[in-house]
């Protein structure tokens, strides 16, 4: 089997069957990812390429790992540069990017102090770690009865103790028994957030949430949410932690998804589009009160905090500063949540809700027109790579970088799987 590479100006070359390659994946890796019948194999911006040769829309961005799309010019340059110089010292050592990465990272939030990691799920486990150290050490909570309050269908990991505090039997299932100390309340209602902390009688460190939900379809708060929760944590004394792992570093259109209601958390958790989408780079951004309460010994990450992370998300920073990417999408929720109102308001279109902010979304789908994964695979179909999240529910969420051309060009064709 022969196709046209793009990557060598057309030149013919031996093609893999990708059938093959996703049984081999199949038979040789653990099920634990539900993959499209696709096999990728290059990318730029917004686009990605199979082994076939075909050309596919990107409309997942890696969870938000890809808000600057694929093989950006100047994150690969930023790599390239340092991979010739030094990747890994651990943090035995100081190297010449870290000091300079945490700065521009504090500096980046409105904080002090950075925590480096590598995963989003570290970063969670290392602000729960944080949040319960500075709960004894500062607020003087008694030994072992710290609690942290947590909302109802959120997503922060797949650790452990992460999976202890989610809603999610699939995510639970088998894996007990569970860490405790943790206290879920419904996502959206700040009542119950103050509930809970009084309920805990002086024991709660800190209430942890998504400033939107995206593992849950894209829920945005009822506004005013995150400014009473800010209210409300102030006053009892009790840390507000942000995970801003997806809805951060531009997603919404803004550097982080809480300066929609002018919020400033005491913790921010950062990681996916940290790294560029060239390497997994995460951390935990605070003011000194709360991570100076951690001393040599007590927490670390051979990774975290690596010469060649540094080098890439100091220029992941950079950008942002600069503020082309925020602008840029907020230009392209416009356009994409008035294309998806227009669907919405259509009672042909099969679409029953639509949630989001900026170029992100949750798009309720009538489960007559199938589940969300057959809606997937239909786009994949048509050259669209989309992805289902419970049920009948598909996330849009294109790299920042794509053209409102290629956007539009990706609604037609969700206009086109609807109306089948």
């Amino acid at each position: 089997m022969t196709a046209i590479d793009p990557r060598d100006g057309g030149t013919p070359r031996d093609t893999p069957d990708p059938a093959a390659l996703i049984e081999l994946a199949e038979a040789r890796s653990a099920h634990n990812y539900h993959p499209l019948p696709v096999v990728l194999t290059s990318g730029s911006g917004a686009w990605v390429t199979d082994v076939t040769g075909r050309r596919l829309l990107d409309w997942l961005a890696g969870y938000s790992a890809l808000n600057f799309g694929h093989g950006h010019p100047r994150l690969l340059a930023r790599a390239h540069a340092q991979l010739d110089r030094l990747t890994l010292t651990s943090r035995a050592f100081h190297h010449d990017l870290f000091g300079r990465f945490c700065a521009e990272l504090a500096d980046l939030c409105g904080m002090d102090r950075v925590l480096p990691m590598n995963t989003g799920a570290e970063a969670v486990e290392t602000g729960v770690k944080t949040a319960r150290k500075w709960g004894y050490r500062v607020k003087g909570i008694p030994a072992g009865r710290a609690r942290i309050v947590v909302a109802a269908d959120n997503f922060h990991g797949r650790t452990t103790t992460i999976v202890g505090f989610s809603t999610d039997e699939e995510a639970r299932s088998d894996h007990g028994p569970f860490t405790p100390g943790f206290d879920i309340v419904p996502y959206g209602d700040a009542g119950a957030v103050e509930a809970a902390i009084e309920a805990a009688d002086g024991t709660c460190a800190a209430v942890l949430l998504e400033p939107i939900q995206g593992e849950a379809g894209v829920v945005v708060p009822p506004p005013g949410y995150l400014e009473t929760v800010r209210e409300v944590t102030r006053r009892h004394g009790v840390l507000m932690i942000a995970d801003e792992i997806q809805s951060g570093l531009g997603r919404t259109g803004r550097t982080f998804a809480c300066e929609h209601e002018g919020v400033v958390p005491d913790v921010y958790l950062l990681g996916k589009a940290l790294g560029g989408g060239l390497l997994p780079v995460s951390a935990v951004v605070g003011s000194d009160e709360v991570l100076g309460v951690h001393r040599p010994g007590e927490h670390g990450s051979t990774f975290g905090g690596n010469p060649l992370a540094c080098a890439v998300a100091l220029e992941v920073i950079a950008m942002l500063r600069e503020g082309e990417p925020q602008r840029w999408a907020t230009g392209l929720g416009e356009v994409l949540h008035s294309e998806l109102a227009a669907l919405r308001e259509d009672p042909g279109s099969g679409v029953i809700a639509v949630r989001g902010r900026g170029p992100w979304a949750g798009v309720d789908l009538d489960p007559a027109l199938g589940t969300g994964r057959e809606v997937s695979e239909r786009m994949l179909e048509r050259g669209v790579l989309v992805k289902d999240t419970r049920a009948s529910t598909i996330r849009i969420a294109p790299p920042l970088v794509i053209e409102e051309e290629d956007l539009r060009w990706g609604l037609e064709r969700l206009r086109e799987v609807l109306a089948r």
